[in-house]
């Protein structure tokens, strides 16, 4: 018998083993078919829930759209409203065709009637331009014939233009016969000592400063450049002469001789009212260093004076808080 309960033990546990395996695979096939299904369900859950989010989106996104067209519709209809509006305020109350013709026409008169004037200005001055080259010519053509008024003939020998051969004579001729031959002008001399020495020896004419400035060439322009006033150049250079006190006065004179005497008083007699500066810096207003011998404080002697090279106040690193 013990063989026997020994099989029967043995086929016991195989049976056990195999129904635990069996137990383990399907609990696991159902937990992940559980799985699986939350899973889908979630997908699917969000695939609506995105789907309605993305229309939702795009209703709003149709629905501005919507209202901008519209609005830039209005606006176009209103800005050409606002423009045939305007275009005919404008033609009948501000520009009006009529009055404008009429200036214009006006306008077109005037301008014939000043192109005239300026015609005829225009033409008077050429007419007196001419006259006055004709002038020119005429007094340059006498001119030349008083220079060559020796070239005249006389009953002897028949001048350049009076030729025998020629039938009458030149007009050269009769003019050198009207005008007069040139006189020669004598140069007047000036002296080179004429400015410096005044009629010397006699002195009959003092020296004299000049006080009024001598005028300008009218074609004169000022030279380039930072150059200054020709006006004022001349009158520091014609300047009246204005000697001052010293030259005036006599160095013989008694006022003179006292000013001389006080200098050399001065230097022989010296007064210093201001004691030995021993350093280069004293007179300037520092403050002075004020050493302290028997000053402490709270964490023992201290080892400058009154004066610190840095203030500290502990007050301050205490707040009130």
């Amino acid at each position: 018998y013990f063989y026997i309960f020994r099989a029967i033990d043995e086929d016991r546990k195989i049976k056990y083993k195999a129904a635990v395996k069996i137990q383990r695979w399907f609990r696991a096939c159902r937990v992940r078919a559980y799985l699986r299904h939350l899973s889908q369900m979630a997908v699917l859950i969000q695939k609506w829930w995105r789907g309605y989010l993305r229309r939702k989106n795009f209703r709003e996104t149709v629905e501005r759209a919507y209202f901008i067209k519209k609005l830039k519709f209005y606006n176009e209809m209103a800005v050409r409203i606002q423009k045939m509006w305007r275009g005919y305020y404008v033609r009948k109350y501000i520009h009006n065709f009529y009055a404008l013709k009429k200036y214009l026409k006006a306008v077109s008169v005037n301008n014939e009637f000043v192109r005239s004037e300026l015609q005829e200005y225009a033409e008077m001055k050429e007419n007196e331009e001419k006259m006055k080259e004709l002038e020119k010519k005429i007094k340059k053509k006498k001119y030349e014939a008083r220079k060559m008024h020796y070239l005249l003939s006389t009953e002897q020998i028949p001048g350049i233009y009076n030729s025998p051969f020629r039938k009458s004579p030149d007009p050269m001729e009769l003019l050198l016969q009207k005008s007069k031959p040139l006189s020669h002008r004598k140069q007047e001399g000036k002296s080179p000592f004429a400015d410096e020495l005044y009629d010397w020896p006699t002195c009959k004419k003092p020296p004299a400063f000049v006080t009024a400035l001598p005028l300008l060439p009218a074609d004169r322009q000022k030279p380039q450049g930072p150059f200054r006033d020709p006006a004022e150049v001349l009158r520091q250079r014609y300047k009246p002469l204005e000697p001052t006190l010293r030259v005036r006065e006599s160095m013989y004179s008694p006022p003179a001789k006292a000013r001389e005497a006080a200098p050399r008083e001065e230097w022989r007699s010296p007064i210093h009212d201001n004691e030995f500066l021993p350093f280069s810096s004293y007179h300037k207003n520092y403050e002075k260093y004020e050493p302290s011998l028997c000053k402490s404080g709270k964490y023992g002697q201290e080892a400058y004076g009154t004066k610190y090279f840095r203030e500290v106040y502990p007050e301050k690193w205490i707040a009130d808080k």
